[in-house]
């Protein structure tokens, strides 16, 4: 069993061990900086509570647990055994992923700066990041105001696709259509035109991944 202790910096170390993972490998997995795991284990900083909750549920204890208070070997002591109920469909498998909101210039886009929530992501979709739709700009597609879109991080998208774009530190959705000389985010909604960004202009568009999902919050 493991033997807790009232730091989240040690706990954080001892789960790290205990999983037999190095700061750089558990960074990989959380998609962050391993210079922030080791400033978390070091005590000079501290993670937000969504932060928090990522941990917890990668480590699959809870997050009083980890924040330091009886880390307890779920292995050992797991209440949370799922059963089949006849005539139920269970709820599918989900992971972790870091929602981004305003990007902080000359930042990693995924550091904890631009992270504003977790969002629980279908196991079936990869994803590495998620956005919120603003507005109603991409209703054409389906998705609305408000919904949760996956995000796969890549630096290209074929033409046509639809890809978040990174304009002067704000992330839009939009279809990505690039040419020689332009580059043109087409809206899904005819009473919006298209942005069309030539020359110089074109150096400031930054392709930050293709929409491969979404969870729409309309009924």
């Amino acid at each position: 069993m493991l033997q807790y202790t009232d730091s989240f910096s040690d706990n954080l170390k001892m789960l790290r061990k205990y999983k037999r993972l190095s700061q750089e490998k558990l960074a990989d997995e959380l998609l962050v900086s391993r210079s922030l795991i080791g400033m978390w284990e070091s005590g000079q900083r501290k993670p937000s509570f969504e932060t928090l909750e990522l941990l917890a549920d990668y480590f699959n204890v809870r997050i009083d647990d980890l924040s330091g208070r009886n880390i307890k070997n779920n292995e050992s002591t797991s209440n949370n055994e799922i059963y089949d109920i006849p005539g139920v469909m269970p709820l599918p498998k989900t992971y972790k992923r870091p929602r981004l909101g305003v990007i902080a210039c000359g930042e990693p886009i995924l550091a904890e700066e631009n992270i504003e929530a977790y969002d629980d992501i279908p196991d079936n979709i990869k994803c590495d990041f998620t956005l919120i739709c603003k507005g109603d700009s991409m209703i054409n597609a389906r998705i609305n105001d408000g919904d949760i879109v996956y995000i796969k991080q890549q630096s290209q998208v074929d033409n046509g696709e639809i890809a978040a774009v990174l304009i002067e530190n704000e992330a839009t959705l939009k279809r990505v259509y690039i040419y020689d000389d332009k580059v043109v985010l087409q809206p899904e909604n005819t009473k919006y035109p298209p942005f069309v960004y030539t020359k110089e202009e074109m150096n400031d568009i930054r392709i930050l991944g293709k929409a491969v999902g979404f969870t729409s919050l309309i009924i």
